[in-house]
C-alpha cells in the first residue's frame, strides 16, 4: 500500500525529505516510505564513491602532469593536488569504508586521468603509463611529489 508520503516522492522532493525525517523522529515507521528512503541511502553511498573518484582523477591527472611536464609547473597544479588530496582525506575521514575501495577507483580512473594529462599537455597518451604509477600511499600523501628524491 502506497503512504500519502510515498506519493510525494515523485510531485515534491524537499518535502517528501522532511515528511520522512518528521515521522522517523516521531517513531510513525508504518508511515515511512520505506522503499524509496532505501533507494536514497543507496545512491547516497554511491554519490560519496564518486566524489572520491572525481577528486582521484582530478589529482591523479595533475601528478601525471606534474612529473611529465616538470618545466611546466605552476602555483596552480600544486594547489589542485593540494586540494584534492585534503579532499579526498576528508571524504574518507567521514566514510572509511570507501579506502578498502580506492585500489579499483584508481584502476579504473587511470585511464581517465591519462586521456585528461595528455589533452592538457598536448603530450600523446603514450607517453604516461598504462596503470597508476602511484600507491595509494604516495597519492594520498600531501608531501609526496613525483620527481623529488
Amino acid at each position: 500500500m502506497r503512504t500519502r508520503v510515498a506519493a510525494l516522492y515523485e510531485t515534491d522532493y524537499a518535502r517528501w525529505l522532511f515528511e520522512n525525517a518528521a515521522l522517523l523522529r516521531a517513531g510513525r515507521f508504518d508511515e515511512l516510505d520505506v522503499a524509496n528512503i532505501a533507494e536514497e541511502l543507496e545512491d547516497m553511498g554511491r554519490s560519496e564513491g564518486g566524489a572520491v573518484r572525481s577528486h582521484l582523477r582530478v589529482l591523479i591527472t595533475r601528478l601525471l602532469k606534474w612529473e611529465h611536464q616538470a618545466d611546466h609547473r605552476s602555483s596552480s597544479w600544486r594547489g589542485s593536488i593540494y586540494n584534492a588530496r585534503r579532499s579526498i582525506a576528508q571524504r574518507l575521514q567521514e566514510s572509511p569504508s570507501l579506502r578498502r575501495r580506492l585500489p579499483d577507483f584508481v584502476a579504473h580512473i587511470h585511464v581517465d586521468a591519462v586521456f585528461n594529462a595528455a589533452n592538457e599537455t598536448d603530450l600523446p597518451e603514450a607517453t604516461f603509463p598504462q596503470a597508476c604509477p602511484y600507491s595509494i600511499d604516495q597519492l594520498l600523501d600531501i608531501d609526496y611529489w613525483p620527481g623529488r628524491p
